[in-house]
């Protein structure tokens, strides 16, 4: 191995065995290597080496007197600074029990004395380089992570700031609706088709507020009972302007009470059939049937669409899931309307799913528990 060009570059080894020939010949072949290793001759003050300056990678022996090599290996593992750092056993120990209980308390591996140094410095080169990629992968994942939460307070930025605008939007729009003898064929059709089109852009922008505060824990449930029924038939009228030659049906049979969050569930509703509605080809249709169940309050979405494909049904409820479908050849992303769904319908303690296959449509369900104490705290 070429040495390194610095101090802090040089890979740091804690050397730690009770016996100084074993040290000595241990740290004098590990220097060789270009290594900076540090000699420790005993337990406790191989963890407080290892906490003054937490190395790379530690050599340790088993049999110690006062601690032996197991059991500072486990004060190593309870300390959050210090629980990622490689251990490798060295002993003379060759007995099964002992190389299980070596990972069982967190080593990495274990080599048996007399050792010949060759071996150790491969295992050494080895578990180092992991320890390399394990930081470099953790490192990628923290700027991930800052990334994606500065996309989503962006975004919600944005989204926020044209919730009152297109809401103002569709308010005119509905002026100019009701005075449509005004207007000729054609006009009354633009007017219709912007008034469309801005009700779906609304119901994106708060899909994506939802989302915001409900993984920010900002959104506070307040289930009761619920006429199921009535919720259905009344997220169903307000859709009726977008079926656009689909039909939407919605058939109630008896009553069916639920305990949920109004407001929420009508939200899910209305996400689950304007994208049943998207994906359904004109004169398709899109049924939406509410039960009663052993499990609790099912809720059901069909279309005759051409399905999810099996290998996209988990992704479609992830935040911009990148899926193909919807008689499409090309990829499109999901956005947050499913993801939504998901968070908010867990926030009952219920599940949600699809059950699809290529060419035959869909069935978006979910299933809210007659009664529970799940909430989002505020």
């Amino acid at each position: 191995m070429e040495k390194q060009g610095s101090k802090m570059d040089t890979p740091n080894i804690l050397v730690v065995d009770d016996t100084p020939a074993n040290l000595t010949l241990l740290v004098g072949m590990l220097k060789e290597q270009g290594y900076r290793a540090r000699p420790v001759p005993s337990g406790t003050l191989a963890l407080q080496a290892a906490a003054a300056e937490p190395p790379d990678l530690i050599l340790l022996d088993i049999s110690m007197p006062e601690m032996d090599g197991f059991e500072v290996c486990a004060k190593l593992k309870e300390d959050p600074r210090l629980r990622e750092i490689p251990v490798i056993f060295l002993t003379a120990r060759t007995e099964v029990e002992d190389k299980v209980r070596s990972f069982e308390v967190g080593g990495v591996d274990y080599v048996t004395k007399p050792f010949q140094f060759a071996e150790v410095n491969a295992r050494v080169r080895t578990h180092l380089e992991l320890r390399r990629q394990k930081r470099e992968l953790q490192d990628s994942y923290e700027k991930l992570t800052e990334l994606q939460v500065l996309r989503d307070s962006l975004v919600h930025m944005l989204v926020h700031d044209l919730r009152s605008p297109l809401s103002a939007l569709v308010g005119f729009l509905g002026f100019l609706k009701e005075a449509e003898a005004k207007f000729d064929p054609d006009q009354r059709e633009d007017i219709e088709e912007s008034l469309k089109a801005a009700k779906r852009i609304i119901l994106m922008v708060n899909g994506v507020l939802d989302v915001n505060k409900l993984e920010a824990g900002k959104m506070t449930t307040h289930p009761a009972d619920c006429d199921a029924q009535a919720l259905g038939r009344e997220v169903v009228a307000s859709l009726e302007s977008l079926t656009e030659g689909r039909t939407l049906a919605f058939s109630p049979e008896g009553e069916v009470r639920g305990w949920m969050d109004r407001g929420l569930i009508y939200r899910v509703l209305q996400n689950l059939i304007a994208n049943a509605l998207k994906f359904t080809p004109k004169a398709g249709r899109v049924e939406l049937h509410i039960a009663s169940t052993g499990d609790g309050t099912r809720f059901e979405v069909r279309d005759n669409g051409p399905g999810v494909p099996a290998e996209y049904q988990d992704r479609i409820f992830e935040k911009f899931g990148q899926v193909e479908g919807g008689g499409r050849s090309r990829m499109f992303s999901t956005g947050l309307g499913l993801t939504f769904c998901k968070m908010a319908v867990e926030a009952h303690g219920g599940k949600i799913g699809v059950a699809s296959e290529g060419g035959k449509g869909s069935t978006f369900w979910f299933v809210l528990p007659q009664k529970t104490k799940a909430t989002i705290n505020s």
